[in-house]
């Protein structure tokens, strides 16, 4: 054994693992913006968009009764985590079918395939936050001490957001249809979730209900920043357990069809 060998141990799977997922992720970035000329902006683009219009319908339109004021922080602070949400589990239903080759001939562990998807959208999360404070600033809205549910709710919303994927991932590829069905599920999500409403305008016959959707413990722990009210502990709470059930359910799912999905792609 050579003196390198012992000054430097061979690398922990772990660390193998961390470093595997790192440069998968760059990669999955690299290649989405390659070809852009814009580039970080269609990151962003997306939820600007989407809530120039909810902002106007629901403030110019008709007389909202519903949110609060600043009204376009209070929808960006809920709309910009789903957009992570909502791609990194629509990618999910494809993500065994676009790397196939790559699966079949790598012996890392296969549930990098999920994570790093679920990673990079978050780092495009990350990086549109900006974008938040912006608005924030220029609307007047008054960051609270609630900010640091923040952190809380990125490592939820990570937790969910991968069991998620490694249900969905593997069984599309016996289930084509399941991916058409995600998307549909996704739809009816985003208005059964906070996003344009908040946890204070649930009517009290439903909140209880509510409160086993995941994401409306999570949303509610970002808004806290600038809209305490919104923050929700019987949310949080069943939240969190439904999450670490998903999770749970999706270690479960993946590790008993991987040999299967190896064989199906």
């Amino acid at each position: 054994m050579s003196a390198i060998d012992v000054v430097r141990p061979e690398r922990s799977p772990i660390a193998r693992y961390r470093r595997s997922l790192w440069l998968l992720t760059v990669r999955d970035l690299r290649v989405r913006y390659s070809t852009s000329a814009l580039g970080y902006f269609w990151s962003i683009l997306d939820p600007l968009v989407m809530a120039g219009i909810y902002w106007f319908v629901f403030t110019q339109v008709f007389h909202r009764g519903v949110g609060n004021e600043p009204y376009i922080v209070f929808l960006l602070s809920a709309l910009l985590p789903w957009m992570w949400f909502n791609g990194a589990v629509s990618d999910s239903t494809r993500a065994y079918i676009r790397e196939a080759k790559l699966i079949r001939s790598t012996k890392i562990p296969r549930t990098i395939w999920v994570v790093r998807l679920v990673l990079s959208k978050g780092i495009e999360f990350i990086a549109s936050l900006p974008v938040l404070a912006i608005f924030a600033i220029f609307a007047g809205a008054t960051l609270n001490w609630e900010a640091v549910f923040f952190l809380l709710a990125i490592v939820m919303q990570a937790v969910l957001t991968v069991g998620v994927g490694l249900i969905v991932a593997p069984l599309v590829i016996f289930f084509r249809d399941l991916e058409r069905a995600t998307k549909l599920t996704l739809r009816f999500l985003f208005y059964a979730s906070p996003i344009i409403y908040g946890v204070t305008d649930l009517p009290p016959s439903l909140h209880l209900l509510a409160s086993f959707n995941p994401l409306v413990g999570i949303l509610s722990m970002y808004r806290a920043a600038f809209f305490p009210e919104q923050l929700d502990p019987l949310t949080i709470g069943i939240g969190a357990g439904v999450t670490v059930v998903v999770f749970v359910i999706g270690l479960l799912v993946f590790t008993r069809t991987e040999r299967a999905v190896l064989k199906e792609i």
